[in-house]
C-alpha cells in the first residue's frame, strides 16, 4: 500500500492506495505548531482505527504547500511506516507538460490536481479546488497545464468578514432557504454560499470562452461538498483527486 499526504493549509489529506483501490482517506486539521512525534502518534492511531497496519505500507509520497511542515510530516512518516516519503517539487517526475510564464512557480498542488485530473478524466479539463483559496486550474486538449486563477477561499473570505466588521457574527457555513437574507446571518451565508457559486459558474463560462471548449468541470477539496451543490453548471466533485493524483506520480518515479 501507498501512503499518500496532502498538505494543505487548513487540512490534511491522508489516503492509503493499494494497485488503483482507495482503501482510505481521512482528512485532519493543519497546525504548524505540531512536532514529528505528534503528527507520528497522530498518523500511527489513524491508521490504526482504520483498520491498516504501518507495517503493510510499501511506500510513501506527499505533497505540501506548508514548507515549514514538510520535513515534519516526512519525518513523521519515516518513525511510523520505515518509508523516505518521495515530495512532489522541482526534479520529481509528474508526466505534466506546464505551458505558464514560469513552470517553476506553480504550486505543488495544482500539479497534482492536474496529474490526477488528466490520468483519471482526460483533456480539456477544468479543476476547482476548494481550500483556504479557490484555484481553478485549466488543462488544455494537449494534457497541458495553461494556467488559472487563485481567489480567497469561502472560508477565508467569510473570517476576513467577521474580523473586519464589528456587528457581523461568526456564522456557519450552510445556504439559506432564500438567497435574499431577512436578517443578518442568512444575508452572510447567502453572500458567501450563493454568491461563491455564482463566482465558480462565471469563471467557468470566461474559461470556457477563452479555452474555445465547452470542458468538463471537476471539483475537490474540503469546501467542494459545500459550495457545488449550488451551482448551475454541471459538476463533477472529487474529493480524493488529490490522493488519485498523488499516486499517479508516485507510480511515475518508481520506474
Amino acid at each position: 500500500m501507498v501512503l499518500a499526504i496532502d498538505m494543505g493549509n487548513s487540512q490534511i489529506g491522508i489516503g492509503l492506495v493499494e494497485g488503483q483501490t482507495l482503501v482510505m482517506s481521512e482528512r485532519v486539521s493543519t497546525d504548524t505548531k505540531k512536532t514529528y512525534i505528534e503528527y507520528a502518534s497522530l498518523l500511527r492511531n489513524i491508521l490504526l482505527l482504520r483498520h491498516n497496519r504501518p507495517e503493510d505500507i510499501s511506500g510513501a509520497v506527499i505533497s505540501s504547500v506548508v514548507p515549514q511542515l514538510t520535513r515534519v510530516f516526512r519525518d513523521a512518516v519515516r518513525l511510523v511506516t520505515g518509508q523516505d516519503a518521495l515530495i512532489v517539487g522541482p526534479g520529481v517526475r509528474n508526466g505534466l507538460k506546464i505551458r505558464i510564464d514560469d513552470p517553476k512557480t506553480l504550486g505543488a498542488d495544482m500539479v497534482v490536481n492536474a496529474v490526477g485530473g488528466i490520468h483519471h478524466y482526460g483533456a480539456p479539463l477544468i479543476i476547482i479546488d476548494m481550500g483556504t483559496a479557490t484555484t481553478i486550474s485549466c488543462i488544455d486538449g494537449d494534457r497541458a497545464f495553461r494556467g488559472g486563477v487563485i481567489i480567497p477561499g469561502a472560508d477565508l473570505s467569510l473570517k476576513s468578514l467577521v474580523a473586519a466588521a464589528a456587528q457581523l457574527p461568526e456564522i456557519s457555513l450552510d445556504a439559506p432557504m432564500r438567497t435574499i437574507g431577512t436578517n443578518t446571518a442568512d444575508s452572510m451565508k447567502s453572500g458567501i454560499v450563493y454568491g461563491q457559486a455564482c463566482m465558480l459558474d462565471g469563471m467557468i463560462r470566461r474559461f470556457r470562452d477563452e479555452m474555445k471548449s465547452e470542458a468538463p468541470v471537476i471539483a475537490t477539496g474540503g469546501l467542494a461538498g459545500v459550495i457545488v451543490p449550488h451551482c448551475l453548471t454541471d459538476i463533477v466533485t472529487d474529493p480524493e483527486l488529490m490522493i488519485k493524483g498523488l499516486k499517479v506520480i508516485y507510480d511515475l518515479n518508481r520506474s
